[in-house]
């Protein structure tokens, strides 16, 4: 695991959470932050473990989802770096209702409930600027049981590998993607098996549209590989 010293309290300002805290404040939460230097494959937390803080991601990948009864693992969510997981447990003092694993090796901070529940006491702006957060979560999953019911599986990659695409970028010019994570994982993700997410990958290659050279993956022609999406 690579070596990377952070200075807790800068990050904590990065976070939109925090971003309008004052430094005295900052200080307060860091002194109830604990770093989490976890290797790749290591569980953070397991379904039924107490929620007693939440966790911000500073590196690595880390990836929250369930198991099912007939033992088949259904991925929720991969986290990446700048973002946190686990705060509307933590308002809920449930325990966690998925598991969260290390995809590669992570630098995380956990955020003690406590010390959370002393600033929004200190500083009700906190909540709502928490609640804010939540609300776009909220968004989103909403957004992902759209597309798992109204999508094809050829749409939802096609929506995956776009994603993440400059807005201002030229639609026309070819584009290169590196899957953040392995095809299994981003399947999930997607409601799809492994074989499903492969199949879509060889169609839209035999098309004409992308390229696929082990995780890298070249769209050819950005703007007919845009129109499955309407």
């Amino acid at each position: 695991m690579r070596d990377l010293r952070i200075k807790t309290t800068t990050f904590l300002a990065n976070l939109p959470m925090f971003q309008q805290l004052a430094p005295d404040d900052l200080e307060r939460i860091a002194r109830g932050t604990t770093e989490l230097r976890l290797p790749k494959g290591k569980v953070v937390f397991q379904r039924g473990d107490p929620c007693v803080g939440f966790h911000a991601l500073v590196y690595g990948q880390v990836k929250l989802g369930f198991v099912s009864p007939q033992g088949a693992e259904k991925v929720v969510e991969i986290i990446h770096p700048g973002q946190s997981f686990g705060e509307a447990l933590m308002f809920t003092d449930r325990p966690y209702v998925v598991f969260a694993q290390c995809l590669a090796d992570s630098l995380m901070l956990h955020i003690d409930k406590a010390t959370i529940d002393a600033e929004i006491e200190r500083d009700p702006r906190l909540a709502r600027r928490m609640i804010a957060g939540l609300s776009m979560r909220l968004h989103g999953l909403i957004q992902d049981v759209e597309a798992y019911s109204l999508r094809s599986g050829m749409q939802r990659v096609i929506g995956y590998l776009l994603r993440d695409i400059d807005e201002h970028a030229d639609p026309t010019a070819p584009l290169r993607i590196q899957l953040a994570t392995q095809k299994g994982v981003i399947a999930s993700r997607l409601n799809l098996t492994p074989e499903h997410f492969s199949r879509v990958l060889s169609e839209l290659a035999q098309e004409g549209l992308i390229e696929v050279h082990g995780s890298e993956i070249q769209i050819l022609d950005p703007v007919r590989i845009r129109g499955f999406l309407t």
